[in-house]
């Protein structure tokens, strides 16, 4: 289905500052181009991830900066539930604008309903994409070296062995190697690279078309409450049980000067 015809462009987007996982880098400069209402992108490091709270921190210092701008109409997030690394950030000049997602590959695959039900038929896929590729972040030959040097920085040694052989019982949890592709210059040449892990971890090979209709709409504009979650200056960003994923919370009452 042509994304044009299903959703028509709007005439003027509302100007925004976009700040988002370098997961997302090849896919935002292909689906962005052309977007003079983006005034202004900040990327963020993948690793990020690892550490939710310091995630947090980074976006709220980059929310706080960007949202002083006078020239924008919102602040858009490029990340979803994360880890929880995403709740508790509050603007408080412009509207937050965030996909409703646990994570990013909800929004490689168009919808949490489409995420939801291909988990549903595959649910020993393990989700591969340029982004993470790019970082190693991938079960292949490389992640469990890097993962090990990383981790040796941090802990003790029978600590570090310990995690990694906890890594590599999760990962016999699955046996199929998903890879989505949204189109970008490099897609072919990462689908190899999956291709490969999957042969070096015995794993069958998926090639999937992804949808790239939800990034398209969080960039330019076309926000509905269905699939996006906005928060107003003075709240925060809350996380909800429910399909939902995300809510609005009030703001904790402030402390009482001394």
């Amino acid at each position: 289905m042509n994304h044009q015809e299903t959703h028509p462009p709007i005439v003027q987007p509302p100007r925004i500052a976009l700040l988002a996982c370098n997961v997302f880098e090849g896919e935002i400069t292909l689906h962005a181009r052309g977007a003079s209402h983006i005034v202004e992108t900040r990327f963020f490091e993948i690793g990020l991830h690892d550490r939710p709270d310091t995630l947090r921190a980074a976006l709220q210092e980059n929310l706080d900066a960007v949202d002083a701008r006078t020239d924008i109409d919102a602040v858009v997030l490029a990340y979803g539930l994360c880890g929880r690394g995403t709740v508790g950030l509050r603007p408080m000049r412009h509207r937050l604008v965030i996909p409703r997602a646990h994570d990013c590959i909800t929004v490689f695959m168009g919808s949490k309903e489409a995420y939801a039900d291909h988990q549903h038929r595959c649910p020993t896929c393990y989700y591969y994409t340029p982004g993470w590729n790019r970082a190693r972040r991938v079960p292949g030959p490389e992640m469990l070296e890097i993962m090990r040097a990383d981790l040796a920085t941090r802990f003790d040694p029978e600590d570090v062995e310990y995690l990694v052989a906890t890594h590599r019982e999760q990962l016999a949890m699955h046996d199929t190697a998903a890879y989505l592709d949204l189109g970008t210059p490099d897609a072919q040449t990462e689908a190899d690279y999956a291709h490969q892990c999957a042969d070096w971890l015995g794993w069958k090979f998926k090639h999937l078309p992804g949808d790239p209709t939800l990034l398209l709409d969080l960039l330019w504009g076309r926000w509905d409450n269905g699939r996006f979650q906005i928060i107003d200056p003075g709240w925060q960003l809350g996380h909800s049980p429910e399909e939902s994923i995300l809510r609005a919370d009030a703001l904790p009452p402030q402390s009482p000067s001394a």
